[in-house]
């Protein structure tokens, strides 16, 4: 098996944060990790005189590559050492395409530029950002030799599905000065001479590509000293003070993207309110879906002034009365037609442009496009569609015209009422007036119905039953906390029982932004139930917190538990956690410490590690042995070694002494 990092920078460029190059580092990075080959990528450049020393300075393989910004995503074109002379000019021309930030090329100029890209190793990010995804990803696809991937979690992941491109895991590290802490991200291939051919053809292969050398996809790197995890689950054991939560720190600052559930951290916080508001905050995507539809209702509502309605009325009515009585008195201007005119009534085409918008989605589906020929000719919907967008181009042309029309007869009658002293008859919509009134009476009874009591949302969590709820506010005080303003809303509670009237109060806060108008008409509130149906009680809480962040963990990369029994009983642990734990670990690496058998010896764990503190010139020395659970012996990065049998029955079990009395006295009053 060969060792090999294709992905390594060596120049600051604009895409990077700044560094400087250090050779020195960069050689003791390939002798430390006893690297086959390397590749120089830059972003978007390639200083073919720095690859030159660098080539001649590093006692392994280097190929000269560069990383470029593909519509928007990065892929690495990797030549043989042997083409560099053709390869610079290339690279350089991407350098001119590519010359600010921002700055990104098609598929199709990347393919100008290389002449076709056959003759290179193609790799682009794949489970890892920028990644090329979508058209770009189809277009390159003949090309690519193998996807690359930002952590062992995604690598086991792309390596089990059939239809993923050959992941590869790279470290994407600059090559600084003082770099204190060696990559550990590289990939193990299977060949013999590493050449650009051989490397195409092991990334053909799944089987021949692995994340360490001799136990496969088992185990991955993840200390510079060589130490190892397994890609599944691993149990830290150790006497107290040994570094056990030192080694949890280590990892979490090395690899990104990790979930730390670090010991007492559940119970520290499970305070009621704490733990509804918790609640409610993964659960808010609920709330604003339930919400929507009333979202809407309110948008309009807020724009029917029911005042201004009746003050439009009352007008019209004391002009209309007034304009009877002086009707002798009435003069060539305001005889004219257009004195008393009033405007074309404009609809909206809100409802045949979602008519067309549906025949579209049903002429566009492919998903149920069976199904739809069954029972509709597809024609006739295209030609339906037709129709109705002819129809809707004659609305909205005649809706123009009557704007027009209205602009005109304005102007006139402005004109006319400068020139007479007749009352003019203000115009009023009776119609739209009257509608105004029918949506607001609709909108008090969706209010009303909203108000009432009744369970809204159910979840079954690990056993625990998530229940929301909705009904009134009881007061001021709980519209204030959901709003998550300091605004009073004493006097809006006092109209509270009038939707209409309460929704115009709310307008008048200033600090209240109109998209939460629609979460203060009801409260919508959660519980957390037990198996019984009751409320859970504190350290129930605290069982369902750890649940939930164990569950959590699916959208990390590596999931890291600092003694969970420190917190929870053992049946808990024994049945619910343990089963979480190893369901979990089937798709990516987790790490838990524990002195406690029920987890330690319970819940078949894939490798075991153990912590020891010794004392080196007055400091602390911490060093880690590994094995899996069925090894004779666990083995320390520097060859040390330690009985198994011993160290876990020492760790989990307070020796073989205290096991065995135990064990004796269970056995003395089993039944």
């Amino acid at each position: 098996m060969k060792k090999i990092d294709l992905h390594i920078h060596t120049v600051q460029t604009m895409s990077d944060r700044a560094f400087k190059f250090s050779l020195e580092t960069f050689s003791r990075y390939v002798t430390e990790a006893r690297l086959d080959a390397v590749a120089v990528t830059n972003h978007d450049i390639f200083d073919g005189a720095q690859f030159r020393v660098i080539q001649q300075a590093l006692d392994t393989v280097v190929f000269p590559g560069i990383e470029v910004n593909v519509e928007k995503g990065h892929v690495l074109i990797i030549a043989r050492p042997s083409d560099l002379e053709e390869f610079e000019p290339k690279a350089n021309l991407v350098s001119k395409r590519i010359a600010k930030i921002g700055d990104s090329m098609s598929v199709e100029e990347l393919i100008a530029i290389f002449g076709g890209l056959q003759n290179y190793l193609v790799v682009p990010h794949y489970d890892k950002g920028p990644e090329i995804a979508g058209e770009a990803l189809k277009k390159l696809k003949s090309y690519i030799s193998a996807g690359e991937v930002d952590s062992a979690k995604k690598f086991v992941r792309n390596i089990k599905d059939p239809a993923k491109l050959t992941p590869v895991l790279f470290s994407d590290s600059r090559m600084m000065e003082n770099l204190i802490k060696l990559p550990t991200r590289q990939t193990f291939v299977d060949c013999g001479t590493v050449t650009l051919e051989a490397l195409k053809s092991c990334f053909q292969d799944k089987a021949k590509v692995a994340l360490s050398e001799r136990d496969g996809n088992k185990l991955w790197q993840v200390f510079d000293d060589g130490q190892k995890l397994s890609t599944g689950l691993n149990v830290l054991i150790g006497a107290r003070s040994t570094g056990k939560t030192h080694t949890l720190s280590q990892i979490s600052n090395i690899i990104k993207n990790v979930k730390y559930i670090e010991q007492f951290s559940l119970v520290q916080q499970n305070e009621a309110n704490e733990f509804k508001s918790s609640v409610e905050r993964r659960r808010s995507a609920f709330v604003d879906d339930y919400l929507t539809d009333l979202k809407r209702v309110v948008d309009e509502v807020v724009k029917i002034d029911l005042a201004a309605n009746e003050r439009k009325i009352v007008t019209y009515l004391e002009t209309l009365l007034k304009s009877a009585d002086e009707a002798d008195r009435r003069d060539a201007f305001s005889k004219s037609t257009l004195f008393d005119e009033v405007d074309f009534p404009i609809g909206n085409a809100t409802t045949l442009q979602s008519l067309i918008e549906a025949v579209r989605h049903v002429i566009e589906n492919i998903e149920y496009r069976s199904v739809i020929e069954k029972h509709v000719d597809l024609n006739a919907l295209k030609r339906l569609a037709c129709e109705l967008i002819e129809v809707l181009r004659a609305k909205v042309l005649e809706a123009k015209k009557k704007r027009a029309v209205n602009e005109l007869v304005r102007e006139v009658k402005q004109v006319l009422k400068m020139r007479t002293a007749a009352v003019q008859v203000q115009d009023v919509d009776f119609y739209a007036a009257a509608m105004d009134e029918k949506r607001v009476a609709k909108f008090s009874e969706i209010i009303h119905h909203l108000k009432k009591d009744a369970v809204i949302f159910q979840e079954t969590v690990q056993g625990f039953k998530i229940e929301a709820r909705k009904n009134a506010y009881a007061g001021a005080g709980e519209i204030k906390a959901a709003s998550g303003t300091k605004s009073a809303f004493s006097e809006a509670f006092r109209k509270y029982d009038n939707p209409y009237n309460y929704l115009r109060e709310l307008m008048q806060i200033d600090a209240l932004p109109s998209a939460d108008y629609c979460k203060l008409f009801a409260r919508i509130s959660y519980r957390i139930l037990n198996r019984d149906g009751h409320e859970v009680s504190g350290g129930e809480r605290s069982e369902f917190r750890l649940l939930q962040e164990i569950a959590d963990a699916q959208n990390y990369d590596l999931l890291l538990i600092d003694e969970p029994e420190s917190s929870f009983d053992n049946l808990f642990l024994k049945g619910e956690v343990n089963q979480l734990l190893k369901s979990i670990s089937q798709t990516m690496p987790v790490v838990v410490v524990t002195h406690n058998n029920t987890v330690g010896a319970s819940v078949g764990a894939d490798y075991i590690l153990y912590s020891t503190k010794e004392s080196e010139s007055g400091m602390p020395r911490y060093r880690l042995f590994a094995g899996y659970p069925t090894d004779k012996q666990l083995v320390s990065v520097d060859g040390k070694t330690i009985n198994s049998h011993e160290t876990l029955m020492n760790s989990l079990e307070a020796g073989v002494d205290a096991y065995e009395i135990r064990r004796s006295g269970y056995e003395a009053i089993k039944n």
